[in-house]
């Protein structure tokens, strides 16, 4: 923390010619929850083997474990450097709303004050996307589920999760997140490919229709793409850009591309790591006016005691479940991460 403040002063001395300026930090975080799913069999979705008697053997015990876990993770993204958990919170890979209120209601985040915004999703499996968000943080007013349409070669409609888009107020600043889980990769990379492009044409049409109310909106999408920041559909459909200096008004910043570049990632897979689990935005939140809410650093939260320190896989994620065998680990992602501040006249 005291190397940040140093920092911030540093720079409002070059900018202002002052010697100190009042600040608001800011913490963005994703993270993929890999099933959290309760006890109980629903009988619209294919959550049977999250049960007692299913195959995982999904007991009260192991789902409070899973909430206690994933709870510890949450708070304490963003806490090494500003002392508090996040102040919104993309989730993937979440049951329901029941399970969300366990989550915020569990004593590791109870006192940071979230409120929760989610839709059920057509998802076969019945996992939704959600949003968590700190109450003196932001002031939300409005919020959509955007269905992501798609068909198998056989016309047959292919149930998958929607994209939820909420707007609203944080420091003054208009702000809109879209929280994304883009399908998965199951038939090979090449086959499920086009089914990512369509979430990524969706994704862009949901940017563009927001910035054809208001051309100076913030957006920050943030999800579990299931693609790296070089695939077609971040590169060829978002048209993202991960350097500051290939910025247009235009284009969105994805700071993970050149941590992607470097060898980090939030996943691992046959010994190859992927990042999946990113957080983009559009270029007006990278600038140089320091008097609005402003881009600073991105990352990948991993700290020790949510990896796996098994020789074989050692430095992975620490599952839930690992070939089937319960090992009472957080997700099979890392949390993805991203700070703003702005200065306070």
């Amino acid at each position: 923390m005291r190397l940040l403040i140093c920092l911030l002063v540093l720079i409002s001395t070059s900018l202002y010619g002052q010697k100190s300026k009042t600040y608001t930090l800011r913490t963005i975080a994703f993270y993929n929850c890999e099933n959290l799913f309760d006890t109980l069999n629903d009988s619209l979705t294919f959550d049977d083997d999250r049960t007692p008697e299913g195959s995982y053997h999904w007991t009260r015990e192991r789902y409070q474990q899973k909430v206690e876990n994933l709870s510890k993770v949450i708070s304490q993204i963003g806490a090494e450097t500003f002392k508090t958990s996040p102040d919104i919170v993309g989730l993937c890979e979440v049951e329901d709303l029941d399970v969300l209120e366990d989550l915020v209601q569990h004593p590791n985040l109870r006192d940071k004050d979230y409120d929760i915004i989610h839709f059920d999703s057509p998802d076969a499996r019945g996992i939704d996307v959600a949003l968590l968000y700190k109450k003196a943080a932001f002031i939300p007013s409005s919020f959509k589920s955007h269905r992501l349409l798609l068909f198998d070669d056989k016309s047959e409609r292919k149930y998958t999760l929607d994209q939820l888009v909420v707007g609203g107020t944080m420091d003054g600043e208009e702000i809109h997140f879209i929280v994304n889980h883009w399908p998965s990769r199951r038939g090979g990379v090449a086959k499920s490919s086009p089914l990512r492009v369509r979430a990524a044409l969706l994704n862009k049409r949901i940017i563009d229709s927001i910035q054809e109310l208001n051309l100076d909106a913030k957006i920050i999408s943030m999800g579990d793409l299931n693609d790296d920041p070089i695939d077609d559909s971040l590169k060829k459909i978002l048209k993202t850009k991960g350097k500051k200096r290939a910025l247009d008004s235009v284009n969105l910043f994805n700071p993970m591309e050149t941590m992607f570049k470097k060898g980090i990632g939030s996943l691992a897979y046959r010994y190859k790591w992927n990042l999946f689990d990113q957080i983009f935005m559009t270029s007006n939140l990278v600038t140089e006016d320091r008097t609005t809410l402003t881009y600073w650093k991105a990352g990948i939260f991993a700290p020790a005691f949510i990896r796996n320190d098994e020789e074989r896989f050692k430095g992975y994620p620490l599952r839930t479940y690992s070939g089937g065998t319960y090992t009472a680990g957080y997700s099979d992602l890392f949390p993805a991460y991203l700070f703003l501040f702005k200065v306070v006249k």
